[in-house]
């Protein structure tokens, strides 16, 4: 399914998403709100305008696949499951509480739509590599996307994939790395560098673009062209904000885990928010 881009619908889709994210991860007390803040733009393009998907039928055959290898940013992920019709909207407050189908960190097994099982950092991408190389030999046409943080670029394993993808000329392989240049210590740049993170991909034998992660066209454009490439893995490197929306969290490290205690602090971050009636879907 792919719907019909309308700015101004995609603009008011991004923006319920942020309010949906931020209220769910504050009902549940604490959560990763900054990375699953910067990537609404990118779901939405993936699962709206460019995968190949069947909310009816979630395990189809052939559909493509999501790997969201930053796996503690699966808010994002969950509400537009949700609002594709994948489960009903009503699981969203349960995010991490007892008994939910929404764990914290994505696990296929829970939740319907969900691929691959995540949140040990630098696994999911030798997860997606994994399924590009099994749609290979089975001569399948379906495309794996898989999204990892900066952060979790300072793991080995994602350079090993990288090799592993590159050598096996997964072309039918995108990996978009969030790059918001925040983690959970400070800045990529203080805590171990990645300059010239795009030139280090070249060097592994990938393709490599990059885009800003907040601009509905260029995500779309960069995407398919990323699909279009022929003989090796694509990577996109996403300019984002982390805790894009949410005016106290923007671009600050402290975003990465929240801790919500009471309502004056459910409250506070709620209001930062851009101003919206925002009716919540549950």
């Amino acid at each position: 399914m792919k719907e019909q881009f309308d700015i101004k619908k995609f603009n008011r889709l991004a923006l319920e998403f942020r309010h949906v994210i931020t209220d769910i991860i504050c009902r549940s007390g604490s959560g990763h709100v900054g990375g699953a803040l910067s990537l609404v733009e990118i779901v939405i393009t993936l699962y709206y305008r460019i995968m190949n998907i069947r909310p009816e039928e979630p395990l189809w055959e052939d559909r493509d696949r999501f790997v969201l290898s930053k796996g503690h940013a699966g808010p994002v992920a969950y509400t537009a499951l949700a609002y594709l019709g994948y489960f009903p909207k009503e699981w969203l407050p349960t995010l991490n509480q007892d008994g939910t189908r929404l764990p914290s960190h994505m696990d296929q097994n829970q939740t319907p739509g969900i691929d691959m099982t995540t949140g040990s950092l630098g696994q999911g991408i030798s997860c997606a590599c994994g399924l590009a190389l099994a749609a290979k030999m089975d001569k399948k046409k379906h495309n794996v996307f898989c999204i990892i943080g900066d952060g979790e670029s300072n793991e080995g394993q994602v350079w090993e994939a990288a090799l592993f993808a590159a050598h096996k000329k997964l072309d039918n392989l995108v990996v978009i790395c969030d790059y918001n240049k925040l983690q959970i210590d400070g800045t990529t740049m203080d805590v171990l560098n990645l300059d010239p993170l795009p030139d280090k991909w070249k060097a592994f034998g990938w393709e490599t673009f990059e885009m800003d992660g907040h601009n509905w066209e260029d995500i779309y454009d960069t995407i398919n062209k990323a699909v279009a490439v022929k003989g090796k893995p694509a990577i996109i490197i996403a300019h984002t904000v982390k805790g894009k929306g949410c005016s106290i969290l923007e671009n600050k490290a402290e975003s990465h885990n929240i801790k919500v205690g009471d309502e004056a602090a459910y409250k506070k971050y709620m209001d930062a928010l851009e101003p919206a009636e925002i009716v919540l879907p549950y």
